[in-house]
């Protein structure tokens, strides 16, 4: 199996091995073009002296040892091929395999360079031609030789030298462009999959927000009531059993409420698409959220001031609703017995204002318990509708808690 996976798409593992290895295919590629022209040169030196063979091998280490480099160290490269061909003016028509090292280091300045240094190895090549012409066939040289055909030949030698260079420097500046290209578009894909990631954590941590938001209104709201009510029907049930009686069932239609909630809730986390979820609550259902407070021995009163001018959003009559049901809560839990709220309603032209206070005991128990999360989930609701709430001790004595959500103007 795993000689299979070795030899699958050979073609694409060994190139997918070269663009990941660009140093040791210059070192290697570099390295065999360097055994290749030294031998070659040798050969082109023939029957010249001791220190001449030395120089022309030192010109053709020059003119190839950088191609090793060449994309690592490419404006280095150049300088040093360009001074070994300069080297090479000094022996009068001395032609070296080396010297296809030319066209490779214009390509390459042209793709990896600066753009300023592809241009000077464009104009260092052209300069090249001329001085390489006038080396081959030095007019000054023999002034016997017919001036035409000396010059018609020196015009195809600089023509053919200056094409060379200029074909090279042309598919080179076509690859760095298509390179640009490609590093573009990688870098686009890149920032695509980088906000994609943070879009997707600041989604998950705005969710996470949601439900325990969600889950804190739903257990403290119902776990309040069903204390309050199991405690009461303890006591009430030494005098009176049937009040024990129907308090056990506030108590059990209360669980049995908060239980749908919390399959709602969960259903929506597993995203099951067969789950019927149930409408959430909204405004409407203030007044049986006010009733159950009242079954729970809690005196409260629902007052409506005004008619909207025009409907919240779903998302708004939720907070809304989470925000009494919050309130309420806070008041089963740290107003006291005999404690007395009132739930008003108000419709402005502005929006919606919601006032919930008690004349309890509870302003500093808030503050001792210390969790505020209750608190804290309201405003945080409230913001997403850019409202306002606002939650304290009275002068007079209980607990207020003051919202403001606003119209959403399209």
């Amino acid at each position: 199996m795993k000689e299979e996976l070795i030899f699958a798409n050979p073609h694409r593992r060994i190139d997918g091995w070269i663009r990941a290895n660009p140093r040791r295919i210059d070192f290697i590629t570099g390295l065999i073009y360097t055994l290749f022209c030294v031998p070659g040169t040798l050969g082109f030196a023939g029957a010249m002296s001791g220190s001449a063979v030395l120089s022309i091998f030192a010109i053709a280490l020059l003119q190839t040892v950088p191609l090793m480099v060449r994309r690592q160290y490419p404006w280095a490269a150049t300088l040093v091929v360009a001074f070994g061909h300069i080297l090479q003016l000094g022996f009068d028509s001395l032609v070296l395999p080396s010297q296809f090292s030319v066209p490779i280091m214009v390509y390459t300045m042209a793709v990896y360079g600066k753009r300023w240094q592809s241009f000077s190895t464009l104009a260092l090549g052209l300069t090249g031609a001329v001085l390489a012409t006038f080396s081959m066939f030095n007019p000054f040289r023999d002034v016997s030789d017919p001036t035409p055909s000396m010059t018609l030949n020196m015009l195809v030698s600089f023509v053919g030298l200056a094409l060379v260079v200029t074909v090279s420097w042309t598919f080179g500046d076509l690859a760095r462009t298509r390179r640009l290209a490609m590093k573009s578009l990688q870098d686009h894909a890149e920032r695509l999959e980088k906000e994609r990631v943070m879009e997707r954590a600041l989604a998950a941590s705005d969710e996470r927000n949601h439900i325990a938001r969600e889950m804190h209104d739903i257990v403290a709201h119902s776990l309040s009531v069903i204390i309050t009510q199991a405690n009461g029907a303890r006591y009430a049930a030494v005098n009176d059993p049937q009040i024990a009686i129907d308090t056990l069932k506030t108590v059990s239609d209360t669980g049995r409420a908060s239980l749908k909630e919390m399959r709602r809730l969960l259903g929506v986390l597993r995203k099951d698409e067969e789950l019927q979820n149930r409408p959430l609550p909204g405004l409407s259902d203030i007044s049986d959220l006010v009733e159950l407070a009242k079954n729970s021995g809690l005196t409260v009163q629902l007052t409506t001031i005004g008619t909207p001018r025009k409907e919240l959003p779903a998302g708004a009559e939720l907070t809304a609703y989470r925000c009494v049901q919050e309130s309420l809560t806070n008041v089963l839990k740290h107003a006291g017995a005999n404690a007395v709220a009132e739930v008003i309603l108000g419709w402005t032209y502005r929006g919606l204002e919601l006032q919930i206070k008690d004349d309890g005991r509870g302003a500093g128990a808030i503050k001792l318990e210390g969790a505020g999360q209750g608190l804290l989930g309201m405003k945080e609701r409230v913001a997403l509708y850019e409202g306002t709430c606002n939650a304290g001790p009275q002068s007079s004595g209980g607990f207020a808690v003051a919202v403001f959500i606003p119209y959403s103007e399209d």
